[in-house]
């Protein structure tokens, strides 16, 4: 049976986007008809009706690996600062967040997100005692129709510096955060919305802590996400306390399994990369937050290499500055060949694999490779170059794309077969009300 024609569409049925061009098997496929039933893609064929949407340009939805919604109300927050004073900062906003804020934060984050073209968010929540601060982001990203995995923050080793543990104030018991995250897993079934564990970095959990958010992510098969060797000092807090480095303090406790996910791995060095490979550990690719904060540039081409999956993450607004992925996607491929000194790297269809499906197998989504595919969800978006003057000519979509996207160009997006933007505007959300309230915030 052809790929493209699954035989499940209803012929007589109006199709979810007529006579576009689709990257589709790894090249673009023009004047065509995508059929969706059910959520899915349920055929890819040749268009019935020419003339529909002549000029529109469909790809997968992203997948945005790595972000904190309620950032997006910290934008400059520590600005020119390094790290671990910048986390300090960011604590103090994270401590004072009210269930209202962190609801106007999420939406936030969703919009520019799907405004983006992104159809699925991870978040990584910072731990924080408040059930209902959880619940207003649960809310906003059902308000917003976004897929996402909502990683609840987990950690068990306290420290005010930072260097060795996590924000105290934000801390409750272990066993009562777990209890949580399977009540929210129980109010999320069904829905666009999974749950993960995230784990601030190697240095907020105890040995003991590990094997018990293993053990019960395990039971339920859930993923974790951990802030992985951002800078040195995961390396250098790790070797003075146990005498092991990040990778191989995690690795003794059986914290590396194909489950989790390593957010940055600026510092990951060949020993890390061999070990991560051989756990079938994921990566989070954040290389604007990693430039913002001076973190430096992680290897990524040396990751492939290695077989490691790798996606692409944003990060939260205090440290990218935006959830624009767009421009990610292009940074994190200029910035591999500016360090390289080689323009053959990363080109457009092995980026579109790593923002749209790179760690997809850690996340528990559906793998995304090579474009749009029959049986996959429906989360798609629909670009037209002739929204912005300065992405024309168009030589090549797939170049262009890559080199000149921006938000201006993203005309529909699809999650799950719902249009949640079109014509470039949100459906659900009242994006003029919505500015005058995040305006009117006092900071």
């Amino acid at each position: 049976m052809d790929a493209h024609s699954a035989g499940a569409a209803d012929p007589s049925a109006a199709p979810a986007f007529c006579d576009v061009t689709v990257y589709t098997a790894g090249r673009w496929r023009p004047h065509c008809d995508i059929h969706v039933a059910g959520g899915i893609v349920t055929s890819i064929d040749p268009t019935t009706r020419p003339g529909g949407e002549t000029g529109g340009f469909v790809i997968p939805g992203f997948v945005n690996t790595h972000t904190h919604l309620q950032q997006t109300l910290m934008r400059g927050v520590a600005e020119c600062t390094p790290l671990l004073e910048w986390l300090l900062a960011v604590g103090e906003e994270s401590v004072a967040i009210t269930p209202e804020r962190a609801y106007l934060a999420a939406v936030s984050a969703c919009l520019e997100l799907l405004r983006s073209g992104t159809t699925t968010v991870v978040e990584h929540m910072w731990p924080h005692p408040s059930g209902e601060v959880h619940d207003a982001v649960v809310r906003a990203l059902r308000d917003t129709g976004i897929r996402a995995v909502l990683g609840r923050g987990v950690a068990d080793r306290a420290d005010p510096t930072r260097k060795w543990g996590f924000e105290p104030r934000l801390m409750q018991p272990l066993g009562d955060v777990l209890e949580h995250i399977d009540h929210l897993r129980n109010e999320v079934a069904g829905s666009r919305i999974s749950m993960a564990l995230a784990v601030p970095n190697p240095r907020s959990v105890t040995d003991a802590g590990m094997r018990t958010i293993r053990e019960f992510a395990q039971d339920r098969g859930m993923p974790v996400s951990i802030h992985l060797l951002e800078t040195g000092t995961d390396e250098q807090m790790c070797l003075q306390h146990t005498g092991f480095g990040a990778v191989d303090h995690l690795d003794r406790n059986g914290f590396l399994w194909n489950r989790v996910l390593a957010v940055h791995c600026v510092e990951l060095d060949d020993a890390g990369q061999r070990t991560l490979a051989a756990r079938d550990v994921a990566v989070s690719h954040n290389p604007l937050s990693n430039m913002r904060l001076g973190s430096g540039v992680a290897p990524v081409p040396a990751m492939l290499d290695r077989g490691l999956a790798v996606g692409l993450g944003v990060d939260g607004a205090a440290s990218n500055d935006t959830q624009d992925m767009l421009a990610t996607l292009r940074t994190a491929a200029y910035l591999q060949r500016a360090v390289h000194r080689r323009a053959d790297l990363l080109g457009f269809a092995e980026m579109l694999d790593i923002a749209c499906g790179g760690a997809n197998s850690a996340l528990g989504l559906p793998a995304v490779v090579g474009g749009v595919t029959v049986g996959a969800p429906a989360d798609l978006t629909l670009v037209r170059f002739d929204r912005d003057y300065a992405t024309l000519p168009v030589r090549d979509p797939g170049a262009s794309l890559l080199t000149t996207g921006s938000r201006s160009i993203v005309d529909t997006v699809m999650v799950g077969g719902e249009v949640l933007v079109e014509d470039g505007r949100n459906t659900r959300v009242d994006e003029a009300e919505f500015t005058k309230q995040l305006a009117a915030l006092d900071v």
